[in-house]
């Protein structure tokens, strides 16, 4: 049964403040969705209003530590969207409790609220055997998100790039300050790394019924590359000639594990350990078009997305003559 009619359908999005949240906010106000933007301060979500029409988002509080904040949040909704993900833990904010009880703390309100659909993005790389915290964190969650919302649709992308995100701008401001880039594990690890806005319209067409219920997609990008590709890519954007040097896994280990203590580390422990597998959309979800292009979106490649945003980090920004 509909609670809402056309336009007025609503869409509660967990995590809407992030750098995928503002993406999808944006595709599901386009589409006419009522959208609730669930964050832990909504006080700084203000700049999500003008996404859509006057009215047509809303931030509310929510921290999926606290259940009943998440049962007020879904309250009426048509369809929930869970984005919540972290890269590092600190304080109370840990994997397990955001990524893997966070998860089932939506899953279980979603369904407890009638809602008609639920969006629940993990990542490539999600294994519940894994060495990584993170990756195990984001196993446990699909696994509790499909126990209590067995309908529910998951999204795995793989690297995310675009404007704000934590990959390429992380090493494009490491090589304006290093002479040297490190290759951990000697950068062979392959991604397939994937746009934003494409990640964010396959979370709309989900929300729209365009996925098949309780099914797992694998979103990637056009290109798979290695490591090493995606930082020589990145240099030749910004116009930067940087050494880069193989770190061997051993090291690079006990430097993650040296690091973690920093507040905001270049490097994890963990984040070495989710680098010994490659991050790239599976052959079961190719043939099953669980896929990007099985949803008849045309992924955006690097080549077209990274130069938009990457030139300010040239020598003398965006006004350098280009190369050639």
């Amino acid at each position: 049964m509909h609670k809402h009619s056309g336009m007025e359908k609503r869409v509660t999005v967990f995590g809407g403040s992030g750098f995928v949240g503002r993406h999808v906010v944006r595709a599901l106000a386009k589409r006419g969705y009522r959208v609730r933007v669930a964050v832990r301060r909504p006080d700084l979500a203000g700049f999500l209003r003008p996404l859509g029409a006057v009215g047509q988002i809303q931030p509310v509080q929510a921290n999926l530590r606290y259940p009943e904040s998440v049962v007020a949040a879904v309250a009426d909704a048509d369809y929930v969207v869970n984005l919540v993900g972290i890269l590092l833990q600190s304080g109370a904010q840990k994997f397990d409790a955001v990524q893997a009880r966070g998860a089932e703390v939506v899953a279980r309100a979603a369904k407890q609220a009638g809602v008609e659909r639920l969006v629940h993005m993990s990542a490539i790389g999600a294994d519940a055997g894994s060495k990584a915290a993170y990756a195990r964190s984001k196993a446990e969650g699909e696994a509790a998100v499909l126990r209590e919302f067995p309908e529910a649709v998951i999204v795995r992308p793989s690297i995310i790039f675009g404007p704000e995100d934590d990959f390429f701008n992380r090493f494009a401001a490491m090589a304006r300050l290093s002479p040297v880039l490190p290759l951990i594990g000697g950068g062979v690890t392959k991604f397939q790394p994937v746009f934003v806005g494409d990640v964010a319209e396959a979370i709309a067409m989900g929300v729209d019924g365009a996925m098949t219920p309780g099914k797992v997609y694998e979103l990637g990008g056009p290109d798979v590359a290695s490591f090493r590709e995606c930082l020589e890519l990145m240099l030749k954007i910004t116009q930067r000639k940087r050494m880069l040097v193989s770190l061997p896994w051993w090291l690079a280990e006990i430097q993650g594990k040296m690091l973690d203590i920093l507040p905001n580390p270049p490097l994890t422990h963990d984040q070495v350990l989710m680098l010994k597998s490659d991050n790239v959309v599976g052959t079961a979800a190719k043939a099953d078009k669980r896929t990007l292009t099985g949803l008849g979106i045309s992924p955006r490649s690097m080549e077209a997305i990274l130069p938009t945003y990457l030139i300010q980090y040239r020598e003398r920004g965006q006004f350098e003559p280009e190369a050639g």
